[in-house]
């Protein structure tokens, strides 16, 4: 490996990676687009190829106000969305005149062996130039020994004025490899939006 150092210290042509340095690849599986759409579905391409998958869902826009983005998953061919999720959520918020300052955790959010869909976001604005973005990680979903773990991150406009960080984790408690995820606000539709699938290597 050749490593020519310039004036300014930066690197230069290096022509190869060390054994060591390996992984951490993204690889798009699968891109869906909303259009006024109740669900989004992602029914392939979670398989025991990959370890971690991400979702990344860009400029989320509700079709209602004050609605908040959601996700569960299922096992085989089943569609019913309702494995076990246990989790914790807390958000930070700020508002855009430094009236309100908020870091709490979420105890309307959180799961606590429920089947229901887990919320991603905090109550987001459906005006013309509000949107939600952020991403949710999904380790070894193709594990029949343990449960799934998962993290998420999410930024969203609430209350018209306010920036809304929200930081979701928990676990779906099942040894089923999970196949299928789905999407949706938890009231309404998702008017536009894009959400993209990696495979991590």
């Amino acid at each position: 490996m050749a490593i020519k150092v310039a004036n300014n210290q930066s690197l230069t042509a290096i022509t190869a990676l060390p054994a060591a340095v390996s992984g951490g690849a993204m690889t798009l599986l699968e891109t869906q687009t909303a259009s006024s759409s109740a669900t989004i579905s992602f029914t392939s391409n979670i398989d025991s190829t990959y370890d971690e998958y991400v979702f990344r869902f860009y400029d989320i826009h509700p079709g209602t106000d004050v609605k908040s983005l959601s996700f569960q998953a299922d096992t085989g061919t089943n569609t019913s969305y309702n494995q076990t999720i246990t989790s914790t959520v807390f958000f930070s918020q700020h508002a855009e005149d430094d009236s309100t300052t908020t870091l709490s955790y979420s105890t309307g959010r959180d799961l606590a062996q429920a089947t229901t869909f887990q919320t991603l976001t905090i109550d987001a604005g459906n005006a013309n130039d509000e949107s939600v973005a952020g991403y949710l990680h999904i380790f070894n979903p193709s594990s029949t020994t343990f449960v799934k773990h998962f993290i998420a991150v999410s930024n969203s406009p609430t209350n018209g004025t306010h920036a809304a960080n929200m930081f979701t984790a928990g676990y779906f408690n099942t040894t089923t490899a999970l196949t299928r995820f789905q999407f949706k606000m938890d009231g309404g539709n998702i008017d536009s939006g894009v959400i993209k699938l990696y495979g991590i290597s």
